[in-house]
């Protein structure tokens, strides 16, 4: 693979920032912040990792504008109360070799971690492994200024761009959805009304930060629930952002309620939304960023080579090798080769590839938790300490 691979072509988006090349870190929730949502050192490594192998962009998941309403005690937490220093060193470290860092501005709404929070969402929800207040009109009515306020403190502290989280399953999607979203105000009913709040962040977002920053969006192409979201209103949704400042749109899928089995777990060969971004493309010109089910680099290629989409979205993939990038445009032919799990217990994979995060960030290339019951005894043994140090810090 040369430089002319198409992988390798510069992107210039929209707010005039230019990617030096099609590949991206997507957003993964990795639980490395240090539980009173700040970077650590571990997490400064491992972007400095991604971006010295070679990739466009990284972006980094689930990052909260206030500690109400976090996905994991891990997460990031980007407010007033945040020192940006902390923030300012992960810039320097991810944006290395021309690599630019985005964070994911997150609220997990219904999702929000039990231990530390009182999940809210669009509407009431009591369903088995999950339950929810309804949002208030008035803290519905704020949120397009809180993701406003996260991003304009992410351009202070040197970051890039932003993407608004609205997909799997986090508050945005919620609203999306019309199986969990039964307003009868304005933001609920027809999709028009369910885009809304979508629509007023986005708009809220690009006002606050300004231009030459990029606002990007992470959006399902459905959430593969039966009464979800469903492709044809998020084909809308797509039409009505082609009206907005947004720089470039990510399509992914799937969504994290309890018993719904995420899209990234399953064992097709991938990409898993290519026939939804081929209809995508033919009602916006916005770019299309597409992830989930990417295994090789021939998947990858022949997407952009194809027109349909402008940027791969790799997460899996550079967990297993995070200098990707760097081999293909090298010429080596070589995949990812990915495990195989048998009989994995829930939650089983998640938390196996979040752990080979750690030892990613830690500098081990061998991944240290081969038993997916180890990982996920790992992984809940360490949210649980996250989770007195959280609760020290933000109360509850």
């Amino acid at each position: 693979m040369t430089m002319e691979s198409a992988l390798f072509r510069p992107l210039e988006l929209p707010s005039g920032v230019i990617l030096k090349n099609r590949i991206a870190k997507s957003a993964m929730s990795d639980s490395l912040g240090d539980g009173t949502g700040h970077p650590t050192t571990a997490q400064n490594r491992l972007y400095r990792r991604w971006a010295d192998g070679g990739v466009g962009v990284s972006i980094i998941g689930e990052v909260q504008g206030q500690p109400r309403y976090a996905e994991k005690p891990g997460n990031l937490v980007l407010d007033a109360a945040s020192d940006l220093d902390r923030f300012r060193t992960l810039v320097q470290q991810g944006s290395v070799n021309g690599s630019s860092l985005w964070l994911q501005l997150g609220h997990a709404g219904a999702l929000s971690y039990g231990p530390t929070s009182t999940p809210k969402g669009p509407s009431a929800l009591d369903l088995p492994g999950l339950s929810c207040e309804a949002l208030t009109l008035d803290e519905l009515r704020d949120i397009p200024a809180r993701f406003a306020k996260t991003a304009k403190l992410a351009r202070q502290a040197g970051f890039g761009g932003v993407q608004i989280h609205a997909a799997h399953g986090f508050l945005l999607s919620q609203f999306l959805s019309p199986l969990f979203n039964k307003r009868s105000d304005g933001y609920g009913g027809s999709i028009a009304n369910r885009m809304r709040l979508l629509l007023e962040t986005v708009d809220a977002v690009r006002a606050t930060v300004g231009d030459g920053f990029v606002v990007a969006i992470k959006l399902n192409a459905t959430d593969q629930l039966e009464g979800g979201l469903s492709e044809d209103d998020a084909l809308a949704v797509i039409k009505a952002l082609d009206q907005s400042t947004i720089d470039l749109i990510d399509i992914s899928g799937g969504t994290y309620f309890p018993g719904a089995k995420a899209a990234s777990d399953g064992a097709g060969a991938g990409p898993y939304f290519l026939d939804f971004a081929k209809r995508a493309r033919k009602v916006t010109s916005k770019p299309l960023m597409l992830t989930g089910g990417f295994k090789t680099r021939t998947q990858a290629e022949a997407a952009v080579e194809s027109g349909v989409v402008d940027v791969i979205g790799l997460a899996r993939a550079l967990v297993i090798e995070p200098a990707l990038p760097a081999i293909w445009q090298n010429g080596d032919p070589h995949d990812p080769v990915f495990p195989r799990f048998e009989s994995a217990p829930v939650g089983g994979i998640t938390a196996w590839y979040t752990m080979r995060l750690t030892t990613l960030a830690e500098g081990v290339d061998a991944p240290e938790f081969d038993d997916l019951n180890q990982a996920l005894a790992a992984y809940e043994a360490r949210d649980d300490d996250r989770t007195q140090i959280w609760l020290r810090h933000f109360g509850r």
